[in-house]
């Protein structure tokens, strides 16, 4: 009897241990580090950090950049921007992209000297290349608008409104971001593009210098003096990413930088130089 009564007890025990084994095996999960079964709760999803900007893939999406001009530039063509305090500092302008390829190489090299540029779109472009335009956006450049089809041939007042308004249509769709700044492709003022983008108030951005990158004979080093020789405080510079090969603009791309530095010359973005003139 004493046998039966103890073998009794050790299966007792043997199932307890099962099935407090078993219970711990399908527990939720409610620790990050664990892994998740099921979604966290409010007050769990609150404790949660988000990623920072700068870790962002390149397909996130930045929530709802938007870039304004002041009320002195609305409306007006702005070549360069005069500064009371005359501090050095430049602003690179960049067109035709999003570009496969060219646009990724000029962004690495942007990022890997700290700089932020402006990009003009064009619709098309950006229709082809939606993720390289997010990544743009994520990484903190400003962004513009350089009409849907990059025509130069003049226009009635309906075919430049769809030129400009489907182009910051889709900006606003595939990146959330909406711009006041605009630039007409060849830099044209007169074919009925820039009086369309002044009637709503965008300011119309044209350059003080240029790097000459569509020059089909020059080698990246003219492009690389043009900018250093012609550089003054204030000054939009004129760049291409997309449009074509750009792969001597990517080879100027950081000299241009390094020769600006070396002057003393600070990097910002063309809404931050228009903010500095207030």
């Amino acid at each position: 009897m004493i046998d039966n009564y103890l073998n009794r007890q050790k299966i007792i025990s043997f199932v307890a241990i099962a099935s407090s084994i078993t219970a711990c095996s399908i527990a939720p999960r409610t620790s990050p580090q664990l892994g998740l079964n099921k979604p966290l709760s409010k007050s769990h999803t609150a404790q949660v950090q988000e990623p920072a900007k700068d870790q962002l893939p390149p397909s996130a999406k930045v929530e709802n950049p938007t870039f304004t001009v002041p009320a002195k530039f609305q409306g007006k063509t702005v070549y360069k921007v005069q500064l009371s305090s005359n501090e050095k500092v430049i602003a690179l302008s960049i067109d035709d992209g999003p570009w496969p390829k060219t646009t990724l190489q000029m962004l690495d090299i942007l990022k890997q000297n700290d700089v932020k540029a402006t990009f003009f779109w064009v619709g098309q472009a950006l229709q082809a290349n939606p993720d390289l335009a997010k990544q743009e956006v994520a990484e903190g450049h400003a962004i513009g608008n350089h009409t849907w089809h990059h025509w130069y041939r003049r226009m009635d007042e309906a075919t430049a409104k769809s030129e400009i308004d489907r182009t910051s249509d889709l900006i606003y769709k595939t990146t959330g971001v909406k711009t006041a700044l605009f630039r007409p492709p060849g830099g044209f003022l007169n074919n009925g593009l820039a009086a369309y983008a002044k009637s709503q108030k965008d300011a119309v951005i044209m350059w003080s210098l240029t790097s000459a990158d569509t020059d089909p004979h020059a080698k990246p080093q003219a492009f690389v003096n043009n900018v250093l020789k012609g550089a003054k405080p204030g000054s939009i510079v004129l760049m291409h990413d997309g449009g074509g090969d750009r792969y001597r603009t990517v080879e100027a791309l950081p000299q241009i930088i390094t020769g600006l530095k070396q002057q003393g010359y600070r990097f910002v973005t063309i809404p931050e130089l228009l903010q500095m003139a207030q």
